[in-house]
């Protein structure tokens, strides 16, 4: 509580500091790949077909944690340049399968660099393990949040 009894002690709130964290992390990450002529989304998106090839519009707004449109609107543009791939119609129902193309598989090496340089930045103050203890406990927080969530 704040020191009038109302609301939440920013300085001492657990969930404000996770916020200011992902904020920080989204910032360093967005200055590594502006030069690269791209967002966070953007990277991942190309991370998330690398690893799972074939993603629907669905599936890739959930993974990058945007709404379907706004990811619509970034694979037109993905495909638009060379980056991605999508058959014209889809092969089974309405989902297009996305996959990376040559040059999108490129552009994604060049951003993992960028993007574990900033993560090795975060992480090296860091002992090996106080990372473990950290991934554990962040671990826990989502699964204690999802799990309390399913049924609201």
């Amino acid at each position: 509580m704040s020191q009038d009894g109302a609301g939440i002690d920013l300085e001492t709130s657990l969930g404000y500091l996770l916020k200011e964290a992902s904020s920080a992390l989204r910032t360093a990450m967005e200055a590594v790949l502006r030069p690269l002529g791209m967002t966070v989304t953007h990277y991942s998106c190309l991370e998330l077909l690398a690893q799972r090839p074939g993603l629907s519009n669905s599936d890739l707004a959930r993974g990058a944690f945007v709404t379907r449109q706004s990811m619509s609107v970034l694979l037109q543009a993905l495909e638009r340049d060379g980056y991605v791939t999508r058959p014209a119609e889809a092969p089974t129902g309405k989902v297009l399968p996305t996959r990376l193309t040559p040059r999108g598989r490129r552009s994604l090496a060049r951003a993992t660099v960028a993007v574990r340089s900033v993560e090795a930045r975060m992480l090296g103050g860091m002992m090996q393990d106080e990372q473990s203890d950290a991934f554990r406990v962040l671990q826990s927080m989502i699964h204690s949040l999802r799990g309390n969530n399913e049924g609201a």
